[in-house]
């Protein structure tokens, strides 16, 4: 037995002096690799950093970033879609709020026809001849009766006054929402009246009374001794034929009327009356 085990023993120290030297250089590269693929592999990783922190890749990473933003497009979605959410009162008030006030224009317009016609109405109180009186149509300072009192006493026409018993003849006026810009519309309501350069419905053939005769300058008052005048000149006269003469002016008529001479006199030219005419 104790030769037996000293055989083994023998046996394990000639294996262990036989091995082979290039095994052990083997091993020892082995690790010395392992070390180095480590190390490799540690250098790649400072290289990747390196290169990540350059101009390019942060563009890259820029681009990335805005990519992953919401577009405008979505963000309008998203707003529409909150909107829809907010309920029935808030889009009530939102269509309430997007009714555009009215022109600025329109308002210094009508500001300036208001104090303009406030004006002339006291100015015409005042008047100590009784030429004109004027009474508003429904407390509307925009729309006027005018009552003419007094044409020239040696006309035919004041006579007919005088014979017919007519205190005045009543005039309509009506004033545009750009007056004194513009002129005003003017027809006769009673009595009917024949020449004088009134025509059908009541219209009046004035050239000062259209667009292209108009003056601001022009008063009320003014436009009434004119066509006082133009009665006279035309050789007016109250209507005294049966039937005819109950027959009322209509404003329809009147604007037809007047839309259709002024035509007519754009094309052959104007004639008008001056005062001292009268």
């Amino acid at each position: 037995m104790a030769t037996l085990l000293r055989k083994i023993g023998l046996i394990r120290l000639h294996d262990r002096d036989t091995e082979d030297p290039k095994h052990n250089q083997g091993s020892l590269k082995g690790t010395k690799g392992n070390q180095k693929n480590n190390a490799n592999k540690h250098c790649q990783t400072a290289n990747e950093t390196n290169i990540l922190s350059t101009p390019e890749i942060k563009a890259r990473k820029l681009d990335q970033l805005a990519k992953d933003k919401p577009t405008s497009k979505d963000k309008q979605g998203k707003d529409a879609k909150e909107k829809q959410q907010s309920g029935g009162s808030g889009s009530k008030a939102t269509s309430a709020s997007s009714i555009p006030p009215p022109a600025p224009h329109r308002q210094h317009c009508t500001q300036v026809r208001t104090r303009r016609l406030m004006k002339e109405l006291q100015e015409i109180r005042r008047l100590g001849d009784n030429f004109i009186t004027v009474e508003l149509v429904e407390d509307n300072l925009y729309d006027w009766n005018v009552k003419l009192h007094q044409v020239d006493k040696d006309s035919a026409l004041w006579q007919d006054m005088k014979e017919t018993s007519t205190e005045f003849i009543l005039l309509n006026v009506t004033f545009p929402d750009n007056f004194p810009f513009s002129p005003p519309f003017m027809r006769v309501l009673t009595p009917r009246l024949e020449n004088g350069y009134v025509l059908d419905g009541g219209a009046i053939c004035m050239e000062l009374l259209t667009p292209r005769g108009w003056s601001s300058a022009y008063t009320v008052e003014a436009v009434m001794r004119q066509f006082a005048a133009s009665l006279v000149k035309g050789q007016g006269r109250i209507c005294r034929k049966a039937g005819k003469s109950k027959k009322a002016f209509s404003r329809k008529e009147a604007e037809a009327t007047f839309k259709s001479l002024v035509k007519t006199h754009e094309k052959y030219g104007w004639v008008s009356p001056p005062v001292s005419d009268g």
